[in-house]
């Protein structure tokens, strides 16, 4: 991982050297030698350094990334119903608002399905998504702020109603894919990172944890598909984000966010790298089961 930083490491800084996250960062890698097939969510053009050095490591490494596509081809009457890809209930009246926006003149806000943060953090997002100027479509978990509500000042209530739509929960894919949104503020997740890669969509980056530094530090400097905030969040410093974003400023991480939905649409066409990597495990799996 050329260039990599010690801040943008998937782990938890300390000097206790028994301390429970150290452990598993020391002890994943070591167990991963002992399995026969190595599966990631990714496609060999994203990481292709990466993949080329794990494969120097493991026998059998596959990329299947990104799946939402691949499941997407399914025919509808061939789909399980009532199975989606969400954990927690979507509310669609967010694509009905979708609906009355100009094309690629919405940034949506997500921090994914575990992150949290302060009632001030919130507080200071929501003027910066309001001073912006900028249509956003906010989601707000009911458990987003650790130990207090997410009822936001009427004050900040009144400005958000001018340009915004506040939900708790959507379908990522459909919002990503919606014609109105033409960006993305994101705690940089896998899942968030690569359905916004596949939609074609460039990001503002908040990364909390975890992998989501190292994503980060992809997505800004890899990929060129976004910019980065600082930890500590200012509304001064999300409204001039998201301005530069959705403006003439953000116009090339746009063209490249939108070549990489290109190249994921062909990893996953009919001989593209994950295509043929699905066919492979599913030989491979029929022959040890008759094995």
């Amino acid at each position: 991982m050329e260039g990599i930083r010690l801040k943008d490491f998937p782990m938890d800084w300390t000097a206790g050297v028994n301390d429970k996250m150290v452990r598993y960062c020391k002890e994943a890698p070591q167990r991963s030698h002992r399995v026969s097939y190595h599966i990631f969510h990714t496609f060999d053009e994203l990481e292709s350094s990466i993949i080329k050095a794990l494969s120097s490591m493991y026998a059998h490494v596959y990329t299947i990334g990104p799946v939402q596509l691949l499941l997407d081809q399914i025919p509808e009457e061939k789909r399980q119903t009532g199975v989606g890809y969400s954990l927690m209930k979507e509310e669609t009246q967010c694509l009905q608002w979708l609906q009355s926006r100009e094309p690629s003149s919405v940034i949506y806000v997500n921090y994914g399905s575990t992150t949290f943060m302060s009632k001030e953090d919130l507080i200071e997002f929501g003027w910066g998504l309001a001073n912006s100027n900028h249509s956003f479509l906010w989601i707000i978990r009911s458990n987003l702020v650790e130990g207090e509500s997410t009822l936001l000042p009427p004050e900040l209530e009144e400005h958000i109603k001018r340009r915004g739509f506040i939900s708790s929960w959507c379908s990522q894919e459909k919002v990503l894919n919606h014609p109105s949104v033409g960006g993305f503020l994101t705690h940089c997740g896998w899942g968030s990172t690569i359905e916004g890669l596949s939609a074609g969509v460039p990001m503002i980056c908040w990364p909390f944890w975890w992998d989501q530094m190292t994503n980060c530090r992809s997505i800004c400097k890899e990929w060129e598909v976004g910019v980065e905030m600082g930890n500590k969040v200012k509304r001064d410093e999300v409204s001039r984000l998201v301005q530069q974003l959705m403006g003439e400023g953000g116009r090339i991480m746009r063209n490249n966010a939108i070549e990489w939905k290109e190249k994921a649409r062909i990893a996953t066409g009919p001989n593209g790298s994950s295509s043929l990597n699905i066919d492979k495990i599913v030989k491979e799996i029929t022959m040890l089961s008759r094995g």
